[in-house]
């Protein structure tokens, strides 16, 4: 297996207080998962969290935006949000917004 990025790794170093967290490449990027989880996905060199209906509009008021790509000439959104800004500075800012991908990872797996 391809070691992670730099990027990568750093996110993992800054998400470890949440718990064990571990990094599996796909699709062009990296996953970050904890409890066989995907709460978090590197791609494009950005840092996209989990969101649901819980959670999303605390997102879009942070200036988040969502993972979108395109398929077949449309462009499809997926329930993973941008960082805000200044939440990859340090572990404190980090930790609060993946916390809620987190739940909202638990929630869709719940359900």
């Amino acid at each position: 297996m391809k070691a992670p990025e730099p990027f990568a790794q750093r996110m993992q170093a800054l998400l470890t207080p949440l718990g064990p967290v571990r990094l599996r490449r796909m699709f062009g990027g990296t996953g970050i998962f904890m409890d066989d989880l995907m709460f978090a996905l590197i791609a494009r060199g950005k840092l996209y969290l989990k969101v649901d209906p819980m959670s999303e509009a605390e997102f879009a008021r942070a200036g988040s935006t969502p993972f979108t790509y395109r398929r077949q000439g449309r462009e499809i959104s997926m329930s993973y949000w941008s960082a805000p800004d200044g939440a990859l500075d340090h572990m404190a800012a980090l930790l609060p917004w993946a916390e809620a991908a987190l739940g909202a990872a638990r929630r869709a797996k719940a359900k």
